[in-house]
């Protein structure tokens, strides 16, 4: 199954981040910069990411490095404009990342993620004193004198599922979906929880359904603003819906041909199908193809 925003080609290079020499050291005229608009990507007329070097950095600006590609340091800046702003949405996002290869969609993701990271962890959540960049970017420190805590970039799991009865499928709908759009049902995992558990809890809770027989088909990495999404599927024991309307404006059951014509594109189908970027679309395709 291939996902948007994985396989990118980045060596990651763990045992470099611990390496200050050694990092300095990758920071050479070799070295190349991620431009960024904000947490946005820039794309060249060839459709790439477009990489500058370390002479392009602003100063003031901390450099996160991402891992190397060719042999080369690949870096990311966390520029002071990111810091505490609540920048709204690009509509222009989506057209920009679509351009992109795979192995450029993935390298962005990862970056825009730890960048993102970096711009809202300013502070120890235990003590509340500044934190500074570690291991190249893949830690903060706290600079308190007593507390000197380790922070780590998180990533949110959430589950995403198929939900099937007999040879029908669950969809939902968000308010924010754009018109006649359904995707699968999904939640964040709570603490103390299972991935069957939570499958289970949040179909349970957004349409009233018990499932049974949770299995794993297939993850993404999604950086808005930083999630792992973990698709799975489940049987459902009964049709009968009971909808939280304060999780989902809508949910019905779909019969296979209706899914199939929604991933056609057909003009009279039931619903539109989720995007090609997101795992509910590979999700939709696998059920498709059992």
């Amino acid at each position: 199954m291939e996902i948007a925003f994985a396989g990118s080609r980045l060596d990651r290079a763990d045992h470099i981040r611990s390496d200050s020499e050694r990092l300095e050291q990758l920071m050479d005229w070799r070295a190349r910069l991620l431009r960024l608009d904000g947490l946005d990507p820039v794309v060249t007329p060839e459709n790439a990411l477009d990489w500058g070097t370390i002479a392009d950095a602003d100063p003031a600006s901390e450099l996160v490095f991402l891992g190397l590609i060719d042999g080369r340091g690949c870096f990311a800046e966390v520029s002071a404009q990111l810091i505490g702003s609540m920048a709204p949405p690009n509509p222009r996002l989506w057209a920009a990342m679509a351009a992109l290869s795979a192995e450029d969609l993935a390298t962005y993701g990862a970056a825009r993620s730890l960048v993102d990271w970096h711009a809202r962890h300013r502070y120890c959540a235990r003590c509340g004193c500044p934190t500074v960049l570690a291991k190249g970017g893949w830690q903060r420190t706290c600079t308190g004198e007593v507390c000197l805590a380790e922070h780590f970039p998180r990533v949110d799991p959430v589950t995403i599922m198929l939900v099937e009865h007999g040879d029908n499928l669950l969809l939902g709908r968000q308010p924010r979906f754009p018109p006649r759009r359904f995707s699968t049902l999904a939640g964040f995992v709570e603490p103390g929880e299972s991935i069957e558990e939570a499958v289970a809890r949040e179909v349970l809770e957004e349409a009233g359904v018990v499932v049974r027989s949770v299995g794993y088909v297939g993850s993404q990495p999604w950086p808005f603003p930083s999630s792992l999404m973990i698709g799975c599927h489940a049987v459902a024991e009964a049709a009968e819906l009971t909808i939280d309307h304060t999780e989902l404006e809508e949910a019905a059951w779909f019969t296979r041909a209706e899914v199939a014509a929604a991933m056609r594109g057909d003009d009279d189908a039931r619903f539109i199908a989720p995007p090609p970027h997101a795992i509910a679309h590979h999700l939709l395709k696998w059920w498709l193809a059992r």
